[in-house]
């Protein structure tokens, strides 16, 4: 099971530059999966970051258990204090999956290497709390 994900990832990297047209042309620095793959990894992985990148009053209306809430408009070229290790694993969501492109866009610009974006909680069909 372990190994089919590593290759789902691996192979959604590989075609991450679709993204590329978003990003003025660049390729994407971070990789893209499905909502069941991120599902998976959530199950499956042990050292990661659950990264909500909507406003603070969407994530309190219900966000995935275990998310923090850093909003997209507050990750620019500074530090970003609640991630501290720029090779954690950070999947990143938002509503819809406009804000979560451009946040792990920025993310990987500022150095961070293990960005996975898997679109918006508008789809998930997985649990949501107002924990």
């Amino acid at each position: 099971m372990k190994k089919r994900l590593i290759a789902a990832v691996l192979t959604s990297l590989l075609f991450s530059g679709c993204a590329s047209a978003q990003n003025g042309g660049e390729s994407a620095p971070y990789s893209q999966i499905t909502q069941e793959q991120a599902s998976r990894m959530l199950a499956e992985e042990k050292n990661y970051i659950l990264l909500d990148v909507r406003t603070q009053e969407e994530f309190d209306e219900g966000h995935i258990p275990g998310a923090i809430c850093i909003p997209h408009d507050s990750i620019t070229t500074a530090d970003i204090p609640q991630l501290p290790d720029k090779k954690q694993l950070i999947l990143v969501y938002c509503r819809s999956g406009r804000r979560s492109k451009l946040a792990a866009g920025q993310l990987s610009k500022n150095g961070y290497t293990n960005v996975v974006e898997f679109g918006g909680v508008n789809t998930w069909t997985g649990e949501l709390t107002k924990e």
